[in-house]
């Protein structure tokens, strides 16, 4: 139905993380879930199942670890969604299916790249008093 686990949210934590550092090479996925507090081993399961989808690549050795295999503006958050935890909204009925409807537009129109950008403004906002 209208169900996200915590899959989707680090998966695309960890992509943001990736957006951020990966414009020097691959990343080491230890390195990604240290910064954004997600267990490795439940990492390294999500971007599998990522990688096999042609989202992310893999580079083994010591520099190896993960980049994108696509252009971030390209994936988007339904995508993501949709690949680690099923069909968005699929059954709901009535008022359920309209929220799955608009749920779905909005992440179907956020990249990636948006997260990306979208973390990178909010952290430079940040505001302090004295």
């Amino acid at each position: 139905m209208l169900s996200i686990t915590t899959k989707s949210p680090y998966a695309l934590q960890a992509l943001a993380e990736l957006g951020r550092l990966g414009a020097a090479g691959p990343v080491p996925i230890g390195e990604l879930a240290r910064r954004r507090g997600i267990p490795v081993q439940f990492l390294e399961q999500l971007f599998a199942v990522l990688r096999r989808a042609g989202v992310l690549r893999s580079q083994r050795g010591v520099k190896g670890g993960y980049s994108f295999a696509r252009d971030p503006a390209e994936i988007t958050v339904l995508e993501l969604v949709e690949l680690l935890d099923g069909t968005f909204g699929a059954g709901a009925e009535g008022v359920f299916a309209d929220a799955a409807a608009a749920a779905r537009t909005v992440l179907e129109q956020t990249t990636v790249a948006d997260v990306i950008e979208r973390e990178a403004r909010e952290a430079g906002s940040a505001m302090y008093y004295i």
